[in-house]
């Protein structure tokens, strides 16, 4: 006697109702034969359909033992059961259970797509299939396009998609006419005659006789296992894998097919519920939409202070007499000379020097006259502090040796003392006692902290000390370090050197950069805190991913209990879940950047000082954070739905 197919040795299937134990299959010894085709018959309650879910690996014993072709499968876990789904059985349900979302093709490829077999030979094995039963002209039709009679049909070539071994019919006949169901039979003694091993559970005792064997089950007790004398005989056939589904199984890009599957799946789920997913995408839209604006525009003002700050000379340092700001003794200090300022220009990593001295005098033009701030400085000046001339020239060095009696005003001083209509240039105003040619006028100059409303006029340094201040000191100097030298190290030299020449620190040096630095810090703080708190709004809209996630896998489970049926692994279902749930976030994300630049359009129209910032960073960091978000709160509904039980998932409609 050739080994069992099928071997039953004391097998019980009991259930938890309340507080008690429900024992539905009670010690059944069964074996089943490679070739046969048996009936298993029963009342309703009887325990056929949870046999013939025990037989098929959806459901296991609570005692007892089920051995396929040898090997027991109370060792198995989930992935390894769902391997003899996949080889050994295919199951024809009384309700079909096709999935509603994919047309004849998709549905009799699902067991293929679960093996590992090829785009296009699973394609070819369905269409070959499909044609064998009749369907060549429905293709491409949904299960809602089909009759009950086709439906069953794509139940039977799924079936059939993997060489299954076992076929089990769970009343195949029960929702359909008398023709139909009398066609699926038919299809059903062919594939017997062809090898084939069909477990047909029916309460129909003419369903039932197309068997070979009628097993008669009553409250969970084989009463009844006879022979059927008017059936065909026993198919003794070797059993064999097929070769191609072999191949298929070891095909080193099994993996990655089944990924591209579960990816079109997942867009498919998505596209059949779009709202659900519009719903979805909610959340991170607004979340990505805010953090990428939030930096940009976080990026736009910081860059906004720092173009001023570096308009007023980011690589400058300021040299005071005194100890240090509000020395009460530096008015006395009278050390910065004009020996200082030669040995200064003398350094090669100075890229200018200016002195500087000041003070308010009256400034008079025919009969206007003004108070201003009068600065005696350097030819250099107007580099060193970055100022631009709208009109004329800036004096020169020989104008600065013959103590020149020249000026350059500011647009404040101009608009003062000549109309609108009046050039400057050229004009003779009265600085204190001493007449003055107007050379030039200076671009206005935004400052970050708004522009001042004084008047500001420059002499040379010699002019303004020799002929207007009388004295022979500067009230400072200032320098403008080449653009490839450290302010640090450049301020450190120059102390070095002027405390050698004053043979004392009797002065102090303030360097910009220091300013520059301390206001980078800051608005970098701020936009790293307000963008934690859009993070929050990403947090949130992960969140709702994962509840939507959640009750697109209850809403789901039938599917979930199909894809398992046919032979899913825990990480197929899985995977599946996950693709959806980054998917959502990806698309999300990439509609909140598309939004964020639309928002940056928006704001320009209203805001002209601030132009919101992109980088190239900030977007893959968007991108990055959208997949973190699908892959965090996608990944508990995921493994919800890997972990349900086959036999559960199918019962739910």
């Amino acid at each position: 006697m050739p080994r069992p197919l099928l071997a039953l040795t004391g097998l019980g299937r009991s259930f938890a109702a309340g507080d008690q134990t429900l024992a539905v299959l009670k010690d059944l010894n069964l074996t089943i034969q490679s070739g046969e085709m048996v009936a298993i018959m029963g009342a309703s309650g009887s325990g056929k359909s949870t046999l013939m879910n025990i037989l098929g690996c959806l459901d296991r014993p609570t005692q007892g033992s089920y051995c396929i072709d040898g090997q027991d499968t109370a060792s198995l876990d989930g992935d390894a059961l769902a391997k003899l789904r996949r080889e050994y059985f295919g199951f024809i349900f009384q309700r079909y259970h096709l999935l509603p979302h994919l047309d004849a093709v998709g549905n009799t490829e699902i067991p293929a797509i679960y093996s590992g077999m090829g785009k296009v030979a699973r394609r070819e094995r369905a269409h070959t299939l499909l044609t064998r039963l009749g369907l060549e002209d429905r293709f491409e039709h949904r299960p809602g396009q089909l009759s009950g009679g086709q439906q069953q049909r794509v139940s039977i070539a799924r079936a059939l998609m993997n060489g299954a071994e076992v076929i089990l019919a769970d009343e195949p006949t029960g929702a359909l006419d008398s023709k139909s169901g009398q066609e699926t039979l038919d299809i059903l003694h062919e594939l017997h005659r062809q090898g084939q091993t069909i477990i047909l559970v029916t309460h129909d005792l003419q369903v039932a006789r197309h068997a070979q064997r009628i097993i008669e089950l009553s409250d969970g007790v084989i009463v009844s296992d006879r022979p059927n004398p008017g059936a065909a005989p026993l198919q003794k056939q070797e059993r064999s894998r097929k070769p191609h589904l072999l191949a298929a199984e070891q095909a080193l890009g099994a993996t990655w097919g089944r990924f591209v599957e579960a990816f079109k799946m997942a867009l498919i789920a998505m596209v059949s519920h779009r709202l659900r997913t519009l719903l979805t995408m909610l959340g991170i839209i607004i979340g990505i939409t805010s953090v990428v604006s939030v930096v940009a525009l976080g990026q736009g003002a910081r860059q906004k202070v720092i173009n001023d700050i570096s308009s007023m000379g980011t690589n400058v340092i300021d040299i005071y007499p005194g100890s240090d700001w509000g020395d009460d003794k530096a008015d006395s200090i009278h050390t910065l000379v004009p020996g200082d300022l030669e040995a200064l220009q003398s350094l090669p990593y100075l890229d200018s020097v200016t002195p500087a001295t000041s003070s308010n005098l009256s400034v008079r033009y025919t009969n206007i006259a003004a108070n201003a701030r009068i600065e005696g400085v350097g030819a250099r000046y107007f580099r060193v502090r970055g100022y631009e001339l709208a009109q004329g020239t800036a004096f020169q060095e020989a104008e600065v040796q013959r103590q020149a009696q020249v000026v350059v005003i500011d647009q404040n001083s101009a608009k003062k003392l000549f109309a609108a209509t009046e050039s400057p240039l050229g004009k003779v105003i009265l600085i204190g006692n001493l007449p003055c040619t107007v050379i030039g006028v200076t671009r206005e100059k935004e400052s970050p902290f708004g522009n001042s409303g004084n008047l500001s006029l420059w002499l040379p340094y010699s002019t303004a000390m020799g002929r207007l201040f009388g004295q022979t000191y500067f009230n400072s100097i200032t320098v403008r370090v080449q653009d490839s030298v450290s302010n640090q190290i450049a301020e450190q030299s120059i102390i070095r050197l002027l405390t050698l020449r004053h043979g004392l620190k009797d002065f102090y040096t303030s360097s910009s950069d220091t300013i520059l630095k301390t206001v980078k810090k800051t608005t970098a703080t701020l936009t790293l805190l307000i963008s934690a708190i859009a993070v929050i709004s990403l947090v949130v809209g992960g969140i709702g991913v994962m509840n939507i996630m959640l009750v697109s896998v209850t809403e789901r489970t039938h599917e979930i209990g199909i894809r398992m049926a046919v032979g899913a692994r825990t990480y197929d279902i899985l995977q599946q879940f996950l693709i959806e749930a980054v998917l959502v976030c990806l698309i999300g994300g990439l509609i909140g950047i598309l939004l964020s630049f639309g928002t940056a359009r928006i704001f320009a129209l209203f805001v002209t000082a601030i132009t919101m910032k992109f980088s190239l960073l900030s977007i893959i960091v968007a991108f990055l954070c959208s997949t973190l978000i699908g892959v965090l709160f996608g990944y508990l509904p995921a493994r919800n739905a890997a972990r349900l039980d086959p036999i559960d998932a199918l019962a739910r409609e």
